[in-house]
């Protein structure tokens, strides 16, 4: 029996890269958008630059599901070189949309699927003459038929042709003309539309549809940014290409035309982060951006920073590793690197949002906690988050909010004479005062390195004096679980003895899992956790419940080592599910593997037999 649906289900799209099929499919997508109904579009692509087989998931949901499902019920099949893995992900009952030019074999097929051939490229043939146009018109053609396949309306294709091309105007007609080719195509050959249907709805509401890597350079903007060095690295360049692009808009002097920053293309990451401490020393906000083979080269300068305790923010737009790894699919596999970055003794801050909005939010707020405890502040994106349009919240900011520039002490301060000792602990938090260079012409610090001194910066190699320094820097960490964000629970509906512990990217999917695992009556309480160190109340969740699994993107199970290194946990109390290929995870494979563990734990002991 074929599928049926209406604004619930997913299609995906397989591709070759550098066909030119990213434009067409991204606007598939905001045409779902446009009938007022919620998506989820997900890019998965090579790193070459053409060739290589490239995917597209849009998941459509009404009801506001915005992870990866599992499972396809539409697939467009454009790439022979992946045909059968494409077909083989569709569910029985879904429908393969391909290009029927040349006739294929019945083996190409499955018998429970249903089968909607098109002959795109003869289309294409018929009314193109020149080859550059029939690849990339043939993309505008498959979305034009499946526009009638499923119900989108023609008067929103329409319009976002016009806008997409507002400026080209030769270019509107062209591509209105291929969309027609295909809703009239379509119509003519292939008769009815499917089981898998649009409905104009109402459930999109005031949110707005953007990528992390945007939203966290216009975080860091609000956050009194000023300067940006990095050195090119997918998946974060777009993040430093935004900022210069939300900088040019607000950060140059209207009367003046002269720019309030500057960003520095480095010559490699090694020089970013080392532009980005000298220029939190002399008291600017400064960030780089990166992924995990930047951390790795970065690791000295890291330390610099922690030890000689200067601000500094980090955003890691995480990526496969290790190595070269998979530069182009997601993971969460940086977390130890960052929290422990550098030689010898460290612990870093990490932030870990879980949409644009919270990139936002995070971005403004690292800078903040950097000048607050003077130290490296990580703000762990991934690729799934930082290269992908999310639907979510408006970006909030308060106007009267003032930047915290932490225990700066001023030229009046010195200049009376206050006692003034740059790792000085006066109050017990772990944090010294510093001075700004320049603010006075006898009196603050003007030098720092990174060599063991005493409170005053005096240099010392005495044990006593490193342990004493050393120990002020943990207390300093200590006060950090203070100023991280909170966790957020989302208990069962009842009490139960079993919980999970999730971040960023994997919410959505873990949202959805957990409503699967309620309705097949297995109770599990939800802790989304939003940074590190951790506060109380991760601990507490702990020890509130029997079983905590841990749902993270990586092979090691990373984040489930820092709760059992930094929170004494028992490792046998943490159960790690894992999902790692690269691909965002699905609310499928986590239900799955919790339902799947769960039964492990509560499997009867068979009787002993006599013999």
């Amino acid at each position: 029996m074929s599928l049926s649906a209406v604004n619930d289900f997913v299609v995906k799209f397989a591709n070759v890269n550098g066909s030119g099929s990213a434009s067409a499919n991204g606007m598939f997508a905001k045409s779902i958008l446009r009938m007022g109904v919620p998506v989820a579009a997900r890019n998965i692509f090579p790193s070459n630059i053409q060739g290589l087989p490239t995917w597209y998931e849009v998941r459509i949901s009404e009801s506001g599901k915005l992870g990866r499902r599992g499972g396809v019920d539409l697939m467009v099949a454009m790439n022979p070189q992946t045909w059968d893995q494409d077909v083989a992900s569709i569910e029985p009952g879904g429908y393969l949309f391909y290009d029927s030019t040349k006739p294929l074999p019945p083996s190409k097929f499955r018998a429970d699927i249903e089968i909607i051939g098109l002959p795109l490229t003869a289309i294409c043939n018929a009314a193109y003459t020149d080859p550059r146009q029939r690849q990339l018109f043939k993309n505008i053609i498959y979305v034009g038929a499946l526009a009638y396949l499923i119900g989108i309306e023609t008067e929103v294709l329409d319009t976002l042709v016009r806008e997409e091309f507002g400026s080209k105007p030769k270019l509107i007609d062209a591509n209105l003309h291929a969309l027609g080719l295909g809703r009239d195509g379509a119509a003519q050959m292939l008769g009815a539309p499917i089981g898998l249907q649009m409905r104009r709805a109402d459930k999109v509401g005031d949110r707005i549809y953007v990528e992390g890597n945007t939203a966290a350079a216009l975080g860091a903007v609000y956050g009194g940014a000023t300067v940006c060095a990095w050195y090119p690295i997918t998946p974060s360049t777009s993040l430093a290409e935004a900022f210069t692009e939300h900088c040019q808009k607000l950060r140059v002097d209207p009367a003046t035309g002269e720019a309030k920053f500057g960003i520095i293309q480095a010559e490699d990451e090694i020089a970013s982060i080392g532009i980005v401490v000298g220029a939190g020393w002399n008291g600017a906000r400064a960030f780089t951006c990166t992924s995990g083979p930047g951390i790795s080269l970065m690791q000295e300068f890291i330390g610099l920073s922690y030890f000689a305790e200067i601000p500094a923010v980090i955003f890691d737009v995480q990526r496969g590793g290790p190595s070269t790894g998979m530069p182009t699919r997601t993971q969460q596999s940086d977390i130890l690197v960052a929290a422990y970055a550098s030689h010898g003794d460290t612990k870093h801050p990490l932030l870990f949002p879980e949409d644009p909005a919270e990139c936002f939010d995070f971005g403004a707020l690292a800078f903040d906690l950097a000048d607050r405890l003077q130290t490296t502040i990580f703000v762990m994106l991934d690729l799934d988050i930082g290269m992908n349009e999310w639907l979510c919240r408006p970006f909030k900011w308060d106007d009267n909010r003032k930047l915290d520039r932490g225990k700066v002490m001023t030229y009046d301060e010195l200049e009376a004479g206050k006692d003034f000792g740059r790792y000085l602990d006066v109050d017990g938090d772990g944090i010294a005062y510093r001075t700004l260079p320049g603010v006075h012409p006898e009196r603050g610090a003007y030098f720092t390195r990174g060599t063991s001194r005493d409170p005053y910066a005096r240099y010392s190699e005495e044990g006593s004096v490193y342990v004493g320094n050393m120990e002020r820097l943990l207390e300093k960490f200590e006060t950090a679980k203070s100023l991280i964000p909170a966790p957020v629970a989302r208990p069962a509906k009842r009490r139960t003895p079993h919980g999970v512990i999730y971040f960023g990217s994997t919410t959505p999917a873990m949202h959805e899992a957990l409503e699967h695992l309620d309705d097949q009556g297995v109770l599990v309480d939800g802790l989304r956790v939003r940074g590190f160190p951790f506060n109380n109340q991760v601990l507490d969740f702990i020890a509130a419940h029997e079983t905590v699994f841990v749902v993270e993107q990586n092979r090691d199970a990373q984040l489930r080592t820092l709760l059992m290194v930094e929170g004494g946990v028992d490792p046998a109390k943490l159960i790690a599910i894992l999902g790692y290929d690269g691909s965002p995870i699905t609310a499928r494979f986590i239900t799955d593997e919790i339902s799947k563990r769960l039964r492990g734990l509560t499997r009867t002991p068979a009787p002993l037999v006599a013999e």
